[in-house]
């Protein structure tokens, strides 16, 4: 059984540690974590790894953040994946930083990358896991705050759940995600670090 998980992010050493970036962060470190490597194919880096008789294609889209859904969509066709295989890591203004939530579905709730997938599958229907960024920034400055750098007590509180994010993605691929929601949406509620903290 296949699975397709989508960090979204931007390429580019300049988006590299942004806060944007937080999806190709998790699959980078599971990616690390299962000696795989990713290379460059159609639409973004893809590597596989398998797990538990599963096979998890992992998708870091090259298209910039706004055109993410032309990524998703090809490499759900191409590897004729089902949409409740699919599994969106992004990151989320409205949690605090650290915090990590996961849904079967919901709004793009601003996010353009996820507003697009959302408009190339002409659904809404596909869970994502959602990696809180905070929203300490002044009012009309969100771009600059998405786009700016993790402060280090940032990316430490990020850094902490990393373990967590990916012991979710393998639970999504094994025992569904109304199952893992229940199991682990209480524990990645509240951040670990210093998160927004002074």
């Amino acid at each position: 059984m296949k699975y397709l998980i989508a960090g979204l992010g931007n390429i580019g050493e300049e988006y590299k540690n942004t806060r944007h970036n937080v999806g190709f962060m998790i699959l980078d470190a599971l990616a690390s974590a299962s000696n795989a490597f990713f290379n460059d194919k159609r639409y973004g880096a893809v590597t596989e790894i398998k797990y538990k008789g599963r096979t998890f294609i992992m998708l870091k889209p090259s298209t910039y953040m706004n055109r993410s859904g032309n990524a998703v969509n090809y490499w759900l066709q191409k590897e004729k994946i089902p949409l409740e295989n699919l599994l969106v890591i992004a990151d989320d203004i409205a949690i605090p930083t650290g915090s990590i939530r996961l849904r079967a579905k919901g709004s793009a709730g601003g996010h353009n990358g996820l507003a697009n997938i959302s408009e190339i599958l002409g659904t809404n229907d596909y869970a994502r896991l959602r990696i809180g960024i905070g929203d300490a920034y002044p009012k009309g400055r969100q771009v600059d705050y998405v786009l700016g750098e993790f402060s280090p007590q940032e990316k430490q509180a990020v850094n902490d759940r990393i373990s967590l994010a990916i012991d979710i993605i393998k639970s999504f691929g094994t025992v569904g995600c109304e199952l893992t929601m229940t199991a682990y949406n209480k524990l990645g509620k509240e951040p670990l670090g210093n998160g927004n903290k002074d």
